[in-house]
Formats: C-alpha cells, structure tokens, sequence
C-alpha cells in the first residue's frame, strides 16, 4: 500500500503541532485508541523532530509524518527522525524534487490553477488544498477538478467537524488534513482522554455509521412474500420483488431462500465503505468476508464481517 492509499482509507490526517516532544507517545495513544492512527506533526517548533521519533517509537503502526516542511534540511531531519510523508504549506520545486529524489512521498500546498500546472510538472497527482476554507473552500477544488480531472486533494486548513463530510463526499478528496481534535490547549494540559474523545467524534462523524435494513431468512419466495405483504399491509411499507429478496420499503428485506447469519442479516450504512473497513480492521480487530465485497466502478460498496451479532450476519452498505 502506498501513501496515498493510506491517506485514503484513513480520511483525516490530524496535523499537530508540539512545542515538547515528551507529549508525543500520549498523543499518539490518543489518536489510534480514538480511530485515527495517523499525524502530520508540522515543523512549526524545535521539538518537532524529536516528537516524530517519539511518536513512531510509542506507535509503530502510525502513519506519521512531518507538515510544514520549508526546506531540504526539514526533508532529513523528518526523514531520519522517522517520518513516511512529507507535507508543505506552498509548492516549492526544489522541496519536491529532494523527496522524490530520496523516495520520500510529499503533498504540496496549492490553491490555484497555476500551482496544480506547477505540480502536474513535477509529476505530482496528488496534492494539499491550503488554506482550504480561505481559498474557496469544497467549491473551489470543484471548480478546478473540472479541467484537472486526475488530480485529487488533501485539504487543510478551516476543516472541522462541521464541514468535514461536505470534503470527504466529493471523490477528488483523497483525505482531509484537521486540528480540530487535537487542540495544542488540551495537548499542553495533558488532556489525552479528550483528545481520545474528540478523535473518535471526528471518526463517527465521518464514517456516518446508521442501520440501513434488516434481512429476515426466509425458506421460500412465497415465505418471503408473506413477509413482505405484512409490513406493507400493516405499516405502508411498499413491497418491491427484486431477484434474490423482496423489500418491505428500505427497512425489511425477506429473502427468497435462507442467506447468511442464522436469523438473518442487518446493513450497516457508511459514508465510505473503505474506511469503515479499515477502522474496523485497525482499530477495533475485526475481520471481513473478503470474498463477500462489492464492487463499483472500482469502489468497494458492500462488504460482510465475519461475526454474526445476536444471531444475524452484519455488512456494511454504501449509503
């Protein structure tokens, strides 16, 4: 998996910022026990380095990296400290060019035609939208993803827990970067647990989770259409037969012969299927029916665990 594969499936990158690295490990306790297992620790301060050694020793498995990074000299003591990823707040040619030279992926800052034509040139698709809410905001990347259609964005910059999902539903948005959880207050107050809280608020509020429908196993297509009739008959629910069930309106589907899970099966709605997915397989341990998935257009929409819960098979559903 590369970068911005990662990127992708984790939807926001928290950028931190740390003026004492000895609240780095905490910190990064915090992110990955509340969902997001990733930081953009931004060389704004002297300890910033140090807090990315400190973060990668604590937290392995964290995707972390270095932000405003100005200068080449950034690039290595990012690098050697540890960081997987280089970001930046403008797009400067020499920046990109030492990382790309040394295998280090960067995501330059642009907000303008002329800079994504600069980074097209450097061979960049990928690229930061800053400052985002400045600049335009969600419309503005819009507008410019028309004439530059392969392009995608990591916006940072006034994202918050409000306008997070107004980004992330647009499919040229590769992630969002965001500080909103990690508020340099509670950082130097120690308050982690909160930091923990505010982290896996930002992970429900994107990832949107709602029950969708209730499969019920049926023996038969006429079982199934009793079932079905019923609901409709006593709560208006309207039927409609498709090939493999019939739907008593969105909420009850009675299937033609016995599915998957003893009782039946319950959806799971998801703003985005991929990172549902990969919460629930990093942080919360749970294990999919990989050869369950749907796919379109090369999206992945639906996919099984492989618990059933109280009797009935789970999957999580495109919304």
């Amino acid at each position: 998996m590369n970068a911005y594969e990662t990127f992708e499936k984790i939807g926001i990158v928290p950028v931190v910022v740390l003026d004492d690295a000895k609240d780095a490990a905490p910190l990064a306790d915090a992110l990955c026990k509340g969902g997001l297992p990733c930081a953009e620790v931004t060389f704004r301060t002297e300890a910033a380095a140090e807090a990315i050694k400190n973060m990668v020793a604590a937290r392995p498995e964290m995707f972390v990296g270095a932000g405003t990074v100005l200068t080449t000299e950034q690039v290595d003591r990012a690098v050697e400290a540890g960081a997987k990823f280089i970001v930046s707040p403008g797009l400067n040619p020499k920046v990109v060019k030492y990382c790309q030279e040394k295998g280090v992926p960067v995501v330059p800052g642009t907000n303008n035609p002329s800079n994504i034509e600069a980074a097209l040139e450097l061979g960049l698709n990928v690229v930061k939208f800053f400052p985002a809410e400045q600049s335009g905001g969600i419309a503005m990347i819009k507008a410019m993803s028309a004439p530059y259609t392969g392009v995608r964005f990591m916006p940072t910059g006034g994202v918050n827990a409000k306008n997070l999902n107004d980004y992330l539903s647009f499919d040229k948005i590769i992630a969002c970067g965001g500080s909103w959880m990690v508020k340099k207050d509670l950082v130097a107050a120690g308050k982690f647990d909160e930091i923990e809280k505010l982290t896996e608020e930002a992970v429900r509020t994107m990832l949107g989770f709602e029950l969708r429908h209730i499969g019920v196993n049926c023996d038969s297509e006429e079982e199934a259409d009793g079932v079905a009739d019923r609901y409709d008959d006593l709560f208006g629910f309207t039927k409609k037969v498709g090939n493999s069930s019939i739907f008593a309106g969105i909420e009850i589907e009675a299937m033609k012969k016995a599915g998957r899970g003893a009782k039946g099966h319950i959806a799971i709605g998801t703003n985005s299927v991929l990172r549902a997915k990969n919460y629930l397989e990093t942080v919360k341990g749970v294990k999919f029916i990989e050869d369950s998935a749907s796919y379109k257009n090369g999206k992945l929409t639906a996919i099984y665990l492989e618990e059933e819960i109280g009797g009935f098979a789970v999957h999580l559903v495109q919304k």
